[in-house]
This record gives C-alpha cells, structure tokens and sequence, in this order.
C-alpha cells in the first residue's frame, strides 16, 4: 500500500497584473496544482496557467467587499493542504508585502501543513517603473519606503510615523492608501513635507488600463476626487514623480489601452496575447474555432506509419506538428522515424514547433502562402518525388494541385480539423473591442457564423488580418480590412497594428 500523498501549499506573488511579471517558478507550480486559490488581483492569463482539471476557488478582495473572510481563507487552504493536495495560494504582487502571506504561512506551520513561499513583484516598484517613475534616483533622494495606507481596522491607533515619513530626502509608496488619501496627505504637510511635493497616484500599475494622475500634496486629494481615481491604486511621494516627464514610456504605446479580439483557438493565442499585453493592449480571448482530430484518423495514422516512404513532410501549422508528433507519441516513436525525409515549414512558428521536438525544417518559404511554397518545393523536388502534405481538413487545394501538376506524389492527409464553435458570448466580447483580428481565413468565416450584424458592428473597429487571404476572406464576409500584416506572423501582425496606429496618432496631431 502506498503511502499517503503529501500536500504542500505554495504562496505565490501573481505579480501586479502584467501576466509577462509572472515568475518562471510561480509558472511552474501553477502547472502543477490540484487547487488553486486566488484573489482579485490575479491576472486571468495567469489563472488560465492551472491545469484545465485544477478546481479554481476565488477568494477576492476588494476594498468593502470580501469574497471571503481571511481566517476562512487561511482555515481553507491549511485544509485542503492536509487533505495532501497541491494548493497554490495566489496574490496579487508579493505574498509577504502586505499580502497577509505571514499570517498564512504561520497558520500552516501550526497545522502541520507543508509550505513555499514563491516571491511575486510587488506593484510598490512595478506601477511607479510602469508609469516612468524610479522609486529611487540619485539626483532625488537617497531612500525609498513602503508603507500601507489601510492597517488593521481593529487598532487602537494609527503605527504610521508620519514624522519619518514626511522626509523630502526619501520617495514614499503607499499601498491601499486611497480611502485615506486626504487625511494621509495632511498629515505628511502637518509633519513638515511641502504642499508642492510632486505626487503620482497609479491606478491598475502594469495593466493596459493603467492610469497616472499627478498633482501635489496639496492638491492630490481633491484631483483624485474630479478624476473619480480610486482603489486598486499606489500612490507615491517625493521629487522622482518629476521624472515621468522624461522617461514615461508604457502608457505611450501606440495600442495602450485598446481592447483587442483574439480570435484565434486558445491554445494557440498564448504568444499573440502576451505581445499585446507587451504593446500596452488588453487581448480579450475569443477563440472561435476548436481543433479537433479529423474525420479519418486511420488515414493520418496510416501516413504517420509510413512516412520514411517520401521524400518530403511538409507542415502548414504548429497544430500539424502537434498532431504528427503526438501520433508518433502513441507509437512510443520520436523523430527518428522521419531518418531522412526533408521537411518544409510553413512559417517560422511552424518551423520553432519542429525544432522543438528536434526537426529542423529544410525548407521555409519566404513567404507564408501556398503558391510561395508550391514554387519553393518544385525547385527542391523532381518529377516522380513523393510529397506528404500534413495539414488542416478543410485547408485550400492550391498548393497539391500545383505540385501535381507538375508530376509530384502528393498524398493530402488530414491531420486535424478547425470546428466552428457556437458560443453567443463572442459577438458581446466583440462589441466591446476596439480591434477585431484573423489569423486564417477559416477563422474569420467562423467569428461571422458566431457574430450576426458583424458587418455594420465593424466599421466603428479595426478589422486586422495575418495575410492577403485572411483579409480577402474578411472582404468576402463583407468586412472593410483596415490593416493586413506584410510579415504572415502573428508578431508582424502586432507590428502593422502599431504602425497603423501610429499613422492614426500622426495624422491626429496635425
């Protein structure tokens, strides 16, 4: 019999809201989880890292409403820790800057309850360097100091040294401080710091809803109030708050703030998500096709057997390559098995999934469309080769006709299919977006069958295409294609988004 399995429960900074802050350990334990338990500050991308089988509790707390009391929360996560489950406690920034992470890992110690502390970047250094504000600088002060704005209800007195705090010499942060802001501000002038002390108040620090209010301790009070600024916020005190003039560079992004359909399947709109977050925008998730196995599984088993009979295997998508390969997998086989058939790519995302199972491509067109790697494989191939086209069910028939027009071998085999999903939340999430994007032509026909109206919806957003055939299928669908990447990628559809964004800004300015 074997022994009872030993829980641990891992305290884990979710940093402050950026997913690309997360660390690598942090990843690493919240692929590994059984459950998980966050709080309101943790990035959905972040969350979305659990196992797809991880039960999911949602402990938030904001400020007046609380999910769950903490000692509930502490009273769960030390019971499900000793029920032997790998319990990943997820914070918003840094467990232990006030995150109540020293009150969760004591109550473990005395339940018994195994534990790690996994460290997060706290927003106290994150928000200020995402608004263009050094916490500290040489020409500034000599200090800086993390102080909350929000103790514990149940003291008798405040514990804020506000005669320490109110020095010019220092840049102050204060977490939570937006309920008390006034009374916090006055205090500082009465303890000596100038009405005229520069201060930044930055709500939502990293995320593309980030804001940045500036005023003076004088005025700072009453500016958040006309701006409505109000929790989760840091507010940050002292003469570096002047430096946002010069080095302000996140909320600058040509994207900043834009909401950005992403239409592409989940498993595949990791990397193009992250490179919007990167670019200031918000990526809103909106998968509308599923990949699934083809009709005939037999027929790609069969050629997966067989492949040492071509002379080439070519690969139009990293669903492909998966595909393959989880077929040689099945078979307890590698990539051995191809021993010395050539291999084309389409696309260097294609090409990167091969080499990642140790397949280097020999061929990869310079640009990503049929034609291009029709004529590329003609000049690599004679008459008579043998060509195992592996690629989607419902893909065009241009580039095996134009092989076998030419006295090439080609067998087309379905190593998946794209499966329009039927969900009704898509068309809200797309009137909620300022910009719409495609990365195939499939995917656009299913984002129409799923959003009624999208033509008319349309031409109050932008429409952005991976390529001229994503784009012509928009067109067809009876959408006006604003912006169509020159690079067939995702990231060179990132990049024509910026630099039509940037023309929009230009022509704004004049």
């Amino acid at each position: 019999m074997s022994p009872p399995k030993r829980g641990v429960v891992y305290l884990v900074g979710a940093g402050p809201g950026d997913p690309g802050l997360l660390t690598l350990k942090a990843a690493r334990v919240l692929r590994s989880a059984d459950v998980l338990v966050y709080d309101y500050l943790a990035a959905a991308p972040i969350v979305a890292l659990a196992p797809p089988d991880c039960e999911r509790i949602y402990v938030g707390k904001k400020a007046g409403a609380h999910t769950m009391p903490q000692d509930e929360i502490t009273a769960l996560i030390a019971r499900l820790g000793a029920e032997g489950k790998r319990v990943v406690r997820l914070k918003g920034g840094d467990p232990f800057v006030f995150g109540r992470g020293g009150e969760e890992a004591t109550a473990l110690r005395e339940a018994g309850v195994a534990f790690e502390i996994v460290p997060g970047i706290t927003s106290a250094i994150a928000a200020p360097a995402y608004a263009g504000i050094p916490v500290t600088h040489r020409d500034h002060n000599t200090s800086f100091v993390v102080a909350t704005g929000h103790e514990d209800p149940t003291k008798a007195a405040s514990s804020l040294d506000f005669a320490k705090l109110a020095n010019p010499a220092q840049t102050l942060v204060l977490l939570m401080a937006m309920g008390n802001l006034r009374e916090i501000a006055e205090q500082l002038q009465a303890h000596g710091l100038s009405g005229e002390t520069p201060v930044a108040i930055v709500r939502e620090g990293t995320k593309p809803q980030q804001q940045t209010l500036i005023g003076t301790l004088a005025t700072i009070a009453s500016d958040a109030e006309r701006a409505a600024l109000g929790a989760p916020a840091i507010v940050i005190v002292g003469s570096v708050v002047r430096e946002r003039e010069h080095i302000r560079w996140f909320d600058t992004s040509p994207l900043f703030g834009k909401r950005v359909l992403v239409t592409r399947p989940a498993a595949s709109a990791g990397d193009f998500a992250a490179r919007l977050w990167e670019a200031g925008a918000e990526p809103v998730l909106a998968p509308v096709i599923t990949i699934e196995p083809p009709d005939d599984p037999h027929a790609a088993e069969d050629a997966i057997a067989r492949v040492r009979e071509y002379d080439w295997a070519v690969f139009t998508s990293t669903n492909g390559v998966d595909a393959f390969f989880n077929g040689l997998a099945r078979r307890r086989w590698d990539a051995r098995r191809l021993g010395d058939v050539r291999v084309a790519a389409i696309g260097p995302v294609t090409a990167d999934a091969l080499a990642a199972r140790g397949v280097h491509a020999d061929y990869m067109p310079p640009q990503f469309v049929s034609e291009e790697v029709a004529a590329g494989l003609l000049e690599r191939t004679a008459p008579g080769d043998r060509i195992l086209l592996f690629r989607a069910q419902e893909a065009r028939d241009v580039l095996p006709g134009t092989l076998r027009a030419q006295s090439r071998v080609v067998d087309v085999v379905a190593g998946y299919k794209s499966v329009v999903r039927d969900d009704p939340h898509i068309a809200e999430l797309a009137e909620d977006c300022d910009v719409w994007t495609f990365t195939s032509a499939g995917i656009v026909r299913a984002f129409l069958a799923n959003v009624p109206g999208a033509e008319t919806m349309a031409g109050e957003r932008t429409v952005a295409c991976i390529g001229p055939i994503t784009a012509d299928a928009a067109r067809a669908g009876g959408l006006d294609v604003d912006v169509v990447a020159l690079d067939y990628t995702v990231e060179g559809l990132v990049e024509a988004l910026l630099a039509a964004s940037r023309t929009e800004q230009d022509a704004a300015s004049r």
